[in-house]
């Protein structure tokens, strides 16, 4: 290759513009490129007697560029602990990549939603095979110096899962209508209580109730233009969140309560008829 010239061989501010290159070093380099990158000429790399993925050989690139950055060239020692650092991030990204796609597979864009028990139950199964393929991945530094990166794996597939079971739960169509279901129950309860306290001539209360009905309306309206535009993202948050510790705090105990009575008379009735039932055939 010919000279690229002084510019950049003197000057500590060239930072690598191709007008600064003599013309005779980028013409040369226009039929070095395709030699050294063609199809036919690429060579599967290899770092201790290991095939390089793209993906390891870009965190090898990282590791290397992070090394370089200084005004002086980096000591052996700098080179092979980068070497090792990139070895384990490698095995990190592609740990990671089994991970999301076995869990794509569990509760991904195209699967129904799943329970929160069966979906931790999967991703315990997933995130032990990440483990161990993490495990089993030929790394340089030793056991205790790639156990960093055990942990920076552990920890990078927890917030993995923490978006699946977003996305899981973004499926539940029961959560989904919870917001509006809560401000209607809501909107039916004021409604009656005020024409109860009406009826019985405390107006007081009753406005109080009116007023809370009119609130939960124009909450549920609002709620709706928030899930119809897209727009206002963070209100549309809030009401979930109030529509959430309203049902949590007062309309599921309730709910719990009526059904669990229910069950109970449900049981009761059906086995004093299997009792009379039994005494009719032993008479």
């Amino acid at each position: 290759m010919p000279h690229p010239g002084l510019n950049v061989a003197t000057n500590p501010l060239f930072d690598g513009r191709l007008a600064e290159i003599e013309s005779e070093f980028r013409s040369q380099l226009k039929i070095l490129v395709p030699l050294l990158l063609s199809p036919e000429n690429l060579v599967r790399k290899e770092i201790d007697g290991q095939k390089v993925t793209c993906r390891e050989l870009l965190e090898y690139f990282k590791a290397y560029i992070k090394i370089y950055q200084g005004d002086q060239l980096p000591e052996p020692k700098s080179m092979l602990q980068a070497t090792a650092e990139a070895n384990n991030l490698a095995a990190v990204a592609n740990s990671k990549d089994f991970y999301v796609q076995e869990m794509e597979k569990v509760c991904g864009g195209d699967k129904p939603y799943l329970s929160h028990k069966k979906l931790e139950e999967d991703h315990e199964r997933v995130k032990s095979c990440s483990l161990q393929t993490f495990r089993n991945t030929r790394k340089m530094g030793g056991t205790e110096f790639s156990s960093q990166y055990e942990e920076r794996l552990l920890h990078e597939l927890d917030d993995s899962f923490s978006n699946f079971v977003k996305h899981n739960e973004g499926k539940n169509v029961f959560k989904a209508f919870r917001t509006p279901a809560v401000l209607f129950a809501v909107i039916i309860v004021s409604y009656v209580l005020s024409g109860l306290f009406g009826f019985l001539g405390l107006y007081a209360f009753a406005n109080i109730f009116n007023l809370k009905m009119g609130i939960a309306l124009l909450t549920l309206c609002l709620w709706s233009y928030v899930r119809y535009s897209g727009d206002m993202r963070e209100i549309g948050s809030q009401i979930d969140l109030f529509a959430t510790v309203v049902w949590e705090k007062f309309l599921k105990p309730v709910y719990v309560n009526v059904v669990k009575k229910e069950l109970v008379e449900a049981a009761t009735e059906v086995a004093t008829k299997a009792v009379l039932n039994g005494k009719m055939k032993s008479s």
